[in-house]
């Protein structure tokens, strides 16, 4: 399929650069590019893609008793 779109300067500077170090044309870049952005877009895997996200959270503690605290709806969390 060929396609029209438009493509801010910039990125496009980017995108040559990138197709050079890669020893690619644009297009082939930016066919790589779509087929990646589908593939993690259509993943069903957003438990792995979520988990630690509070891992480096203070205030939280130990994750089990601030999971029980809210499901209790405690305020000494």
């Amino acid at each position: 399929m060929r396609t029209l779109v438009n493509i801010p300067d910039d990125d496009v500077a980017a995108l040559d650069e990138l197709a050079q170090r890669n020893g690619r044309s644009r297009a082939a870049e930016l066919r790589v590019a779509v087929s990646q952005h589908l593939r993690d877009r259509s993943s069903n895997d957003w438990i792995a893609r979520g988990a630690g996200y509070w891992k480096h959270r203070q205030d939280v503690g130990d994750a089990v008793e601030y999971q029980r605290a809210m499901r209790e709806d405690r305020a000494d969390f």
